[in-house]
């Protein structure tokens, strides 16, 4: 996840007071995505997963089906 400025190649959803964008064809891919900001042990982050999961094998890291970034 990053602060980015809209661009023609990008889906764009408003919701809850929040702007986000979404590479076309990543969503494509992926589906649905879900957002969520978790609190877990001695940390919190967001989480980020998808309907359709896409990416390298094993958990974790910011390109897999759920990731904290």
């Amino acid at each position: 996840m990053v602060l980015d400025e809209p661009k023609v190649t990008d889906d764009v959803f408003k919701i809850n007071g929040f702007t986000m964008l979404v590479d076309k064809d990543l969503h494509g891919k992926t589906k649905d995505i879900t957002v969520d900001y978790v609190s877990y042990g001695m940390g919190s982050g967001f989480r980020v997963a998808s309907e359709i999961p896409v990416g390298g094998g094993g958990g974790g890291g910011c390109g897999s089906s759920s990731c904290s970034c």
